[in-house]
């Protein structure tokens, strides 16, 4: 079952009000499910191999620039993203980076899920930077919220007694 994923606004209740400022970019997608933020984060950022491939082409092109590839040091992690707050309904992940700051934020309630992503240019680096990745980050947005919608509606596999 394709899971339809649609372009929302920040959800009231996210925690990612709080920073946005003038000049911010900030871009929300959801769709219809039933699962933990933490659950739909795991799958989140457990790319498919196309996204991985995106990743490491990422890492290959800023590299020369000094970007951080892994993330800062953390006892919990998303992937290479940091988990900055956790609540019932919302995970934060993310760090501060020289070109830019950004948070993903994974909100799970009333029966939706939703991804925001919070960006905080530093400077033209971080305005050029944003702008190319951008047709990608969409992609690979839209295609985490449908992957996890669709990992917390599949229905409990019955245990062989």
């Amino acid at each position: 079952m394709v899971q339809k994923v649609r372009k929302i606004p920040l959800p009231e209740s996210s925690a990612l009000h709080d920073r946005i400022q003038d000049g911010d970019f900030i871009d929300c997608f959801a769709t219809d499910a039933q699962i933990s933020p933490r659950q739909a984060a795991g799958v989140i950022v457990d790319f498919p191999i196309w996204g991985k491939w995106l990743v490491k082409l990422r890492g290959i092109v800023t590299a020369p620039f000094g970007l951080d590839q892994d993330g800062p040091d953390a006892e919990d992690k998303l992937g290479p993203f940091p988990v900055e707050s956790e609540t019932d309904h919302e995970i934060i992940a993310g760090f501060d980076d020289k070109h830019l700051d950004f948070r993903v934020s994974v909100i799970c309630e009333n029966g939706q899920l939703s991804l925001a992503t919070w960006v905080h240019p530093h400077n033209i680096g971080g305005r050029l930077y944003l702008a190319l990745i951008m047709p990608f980050h969409i992609l690979i947005a839209r295609n985490g919220v449908a992957r996890a919608a669709l990992a917390g509606n599949r229905p409990p596999v019955p245990s062989a007694s």
